[in-house]
């Protein structure tokens, strides 16, 4: 069920929003809602305002969550913010939600508070943690021609109690999962459709650059050169799962579960809150394996610094090999810029790790440099090569 959400005006257009970090030559039709987004620190900072009037906020872009939510005052117990925070008392249009509504069980930890509001605990597997008050608000974007786009009504996180790995930039997480509180469920009815499309400009991009992340009717993935691949429907509604059939390390094919043929459908999810990509340990240390046999320098091995990870003392990023991500239905071709990150000057690293689990997590730094459109309305997920760095 769709939370209710309405456009004071432009009622079934799109909107985008900044993505803090930018770029590519996709044309989209006037009035689609927008966002700036940029790179800061292996995360993507979305920009929109929040409130009435507006008050802008720089979010953690969060196609990995459901619940959207900014540090409020009083915030006695949270991490450090270099942005004034939030103030509900400030905002004409702030509501809170009553733990009687329907809308204080949308999230599973809504409980009553004695001040009878609806008190949440929203929990991430990077452990950190946010807790707080849920609300209704007005979240403002801007749309294509520069009109602003208002969204009444977004249920959202007040975070008083927010602890984790966060820096001091970040005022929060937009999640853009596919659960019933996610932010694209919420906004789908009023923008014409639930789907969205997101062009991530690559790691170590100067964060004054942004690109832009397009919601609603407008914002779908079309032209020259886009491969898709269906979404996989799971119980569990927020992640988007594909099917990774296997990963080609320059004309080395290497199958997801090494010598069988069967591969579980929806194995893999996209997320850009998570940098690396992260496979199954068998296929990751098939691809590192593979990728030092094509390349002709020394890995690092004398650095504690840097882990177990497969990283090259180098100046500038390596020349190859390329990596091909088979998905169902979609070949996607990675670059070094993609795969391969400076966690230092003069190092290079490759921008994978493994796990002990049968599934794995598509992450932000192979997702750069692609305008990847989200079509919730037709269960696919679209890629374009891009240079977000240039996508307005």
């Amino acid at each position: 069920m769709l939370l209710p959400s309405h456009l004071s005006a432009n009622i079934d257009r799109g909107f985008s929003v900044n993505l803090i970090r930018k770029n590519s030559p996709h044309v989209l039709p006037l009035d689609t809602p927008q966002a700036s987004i940029n790179a800061y620190l292996g995360h993507y900072l979305m920009e929109l305002s929040i409130g009435t009037p507006p008050f802008p906020i720089y979010a953690i872009a969060d196609t990995g969550s459901d619940l959207t939510w900014t540090q409020c005052v009083p915030c006695n117990n949270c991490y450090k913010q270099r942005n004034p925070l939030f103030n509900p008392h400030k905002s004409s249009s702030y509501t809170n939600i009553s733990c009687q509504s329907d809308l204080c069980h949308k999230i599973d930890t809504g409980v009553c508070s004695p001040q009878n509001l609806c008190n949440y605990t929203y929990a991430y597997a990077s452990a950190a943690i946010t807790q707080g008050v849920l609300a209704q608000e007005t979240i403002t974007l801007t749309s294509t021609t520069g009109k602003p786009v208002s969204l009444k009504g977004i249920v959202f996180g007040c975070g008083h109690n927010d602890t984790g790995g966060f820096n001091d930039h970040e005022m929060g997480i937009i999640g853009l999962g596919g659960g019933s509180v996610s932010f694209i469920s919420q906004i789908g009815s009023s923008l014409g459709g639930k789907r969205f499309s997101q062009c991530l400009v690559p790691f170590h991009t100067d964060p004054s650059v942004s690109s832009k992340m397009s919601f609603g009717k407008g914002s779908e993935v079309l032209g020259e050169g886009v491969v898709s691949t269906p979404l996989v429907a799971k119980q569990d509604k927020t992640p988007y799962f594909v099917t990774l059939l296997g990963i080609s390390v320059g004309n080395n094919y290497l199958h997801f579960n090494g010598s069988s043929n069967i591969v579980a459908k929806g194995n893999m999810f996209l997320d850009s809150g998570t940098p690396p990509t992260i496979l199954p340990t068998q296929l990751y240390d098939q691809v590192v394996a593979q990728v030092k046999s094509q390349v002709a320098l020394k890995p690092v091995t004398d650095d504690p610094s840097l882990g177990p990870q497969l990283c090259y003392r180098t100046k500038t990023n390596l020349d190859g090999p390329l990596l091909t991500a088979h998905f169902e239905g979609a070949n996607v071709t990675l670059k070094p810029i993609q795969t391969f990150i400076s966690p230092k000057d003069g190092v290079f690293c490759l921008g994978f790790t493994n796990t002990s689990s049968d599934g794995g997590v598509y992450g932000n730094f192979a997702q750069s440099n692609y305008l990847i459109g989200f079509d919730l309305e037709r269960q696919v997920v679209s890629f374009q090569p891009t240079d977000c760095t240039k996508h307005k």
